[in-house]
């Protein structure tokens, strides 16, 4: 029993780890995971993985709501009325954005899991939007780019990245990956791109997680402690590589991450289609 826990709890650690990385990078959190989960083995239960792999999630959301706190406060006294204006404003752009894919991820839950989550998919997934990282970075240039100010983005340009973020349901897209593509396709900075999916992931992420622990009922003792170990292994992941993530896309394009995708892809469809 000893051995079991620790075994767990190693894989706990290694799952938020993965999850920390993977959910702000453009990469999808949902291939390395299936991918780790395969060489690591489960924790419990199929059902108690499926549980954990979304709501370790929370510990993620968690690291954007501590960085940008101050930024996300509309009631800071220090605030000027222009710049609570400005917060309350991106609040209605993100609410707002996040409605399709709240709404077809409720309705489509189930028939996405029973027909979507599967290696073959992710394989596909991770392959496309890396070769679309390369195309529109290649295509990019400074004539494309009408958005360089957050807090001037048009109602329009979030609610079109708020689309984008449909696709993320389809797992291996990466839902980073869907929104920071649409953000570069609608004219905005890769900063700027950045940032918006890093606000869209709080309420998008919270309502999945809190989702899958309403189907999931309440867990035991020992898989609670589990959960609030990769949470928190995923928070402090999450803010290193956030910051990393911002720091390399001042200087950066994204052309690295997709060729990641593609390989990480063809590793993918070789290994549980020609090895497994």
């Amino acid at each position: 029993m000893i051995l079991t826990f620790f075994h767990d709890l190693i894989r706990s650690i290694i799952l938020g780890i993965v999850e920390g990385i993977t959910e702000w990078l453009p990469i999808s959190s949902t291939g390395h995971l299936i991918i780790i989960e395969e060489l690591i083995g489960y924790i419990s239960s199929d059902a108690f993985m499926e549980m954990f792999d979304v709501v370790i999630q929370l510990g993620a959301i968690l690291a954007v709501v501590v960085i940008y706190f101050k930024k996300l406060n509309p009631f800071d006294r220090e605030k000027t009325q222009v710049e609570k204006t400005n917060t309350i404003n991106l609040w209605i752009k993100v609410i707002i954005a996040c409605i399709p894919a709240a709404v077809i991820g409720l309705l489509l839950d189930d028939w996405l899991e029973e027909h979507l989550f599967n290696s073959t998919v992710v394989a596909i997934a991770l392959i496309v939007y890396g070769v679309a990282f390369i195309v529109i970075e290649n295509r990019r240039n400074r004539d494309s780019i009408k958005c360089k100010n957050l807090d001037k983005m048009p109602l329009q340009t979030a609610v079109g990245i708020g689309l984008f973020q449909v696709l993320a349901l389809i797992p291996g897209t990466s839902r980073s990956g869907s929104t920071i593509i649409g953000g570069l396709l609608l004219g905005t900075t890769r900063y700027v791109a950045t940032e918006f999916t890093f606000f869209l992931a709080i309420p998008v992420m919270l309502g999945a997680s809190l989702l899958k622990l309403v189907k999931f009922g309440l867990p035991s003792f020992y898989e609670l402690v589990m959960l609030i170990v990769g949470m928190f292994v995923s928070f402090v992941v999450s803010v290193l590589a956030i910051k990393f993530l911002l720091s390399y896309i001042k200087k950066n394009n994204f052309k690295i991450f997709g060729y990641y995708r593609i390989a990480l892809g063809i590793i993918v469809l070789i290994y549980f289609n020609l090895i497994r």
